[in-house]
């Protein structure tokens, strides 16, 4: 049976193998025209795998030019939500933001470490901890 060409963006392929769970490989491609039929391995687009609320996310995404707010009022979720959904789709594309390694703490004198132990920025076994080290 083969489908026309409108239907054939009803169906989405698996992505994964309903035996043993294994990503599956992209193996032929066929044209609806001619009936002509190419096999091979194909590189699948990571995209593709999106389901359609994903799809619409992104499009959103990109149409408001990265405005998380828009992204909220399209949803209809509240802004944390729609951050979490972005970032499982960046997840699920692979393409998860790189996280910046914390600054490093400046240098404390022993005069610092008291002036924080007094503040109450430190406890007393942090600030002996820090002075141990300073010694």
């Amino acid at each position: 049976m083969s489908l026309a060409h409108s239907d054939a963006h009803q169906f989405r392929p698996p992505s994964d193998c309903p035996v043993c769970g294994s990503g599956l490989a992209l193996t032929r491609l066929s044209c609806g025209s001619c009936g002509s039929e190419l096999s091979g391995v194909f590189e699948t687009c990571s995209f593709c795998g999106l389901s359609d609320a994903e799809r619409d996310l992104l499009r959103v995404f990109l149409v408001s030019r990265g405005n998380m707010r828009e992204v909220e009022r399209h949803l209809g979720v509240s802004y944390p939500t729609a951050r979490q959904r972005y970032a499982d789709l960046l997840t699920k594309l692979g393409l998860e933001p790189v996280e910046t390694p914390p600054s490093p703490e400046p240098e404390l004198s022993r005069t610092d470490v008291l002036a924080k132990l007094a503040r109450g920025e430190l406890d007393i076994d942090g600030a002996t901890n820090l002075l141990r080290k300073l010694a």
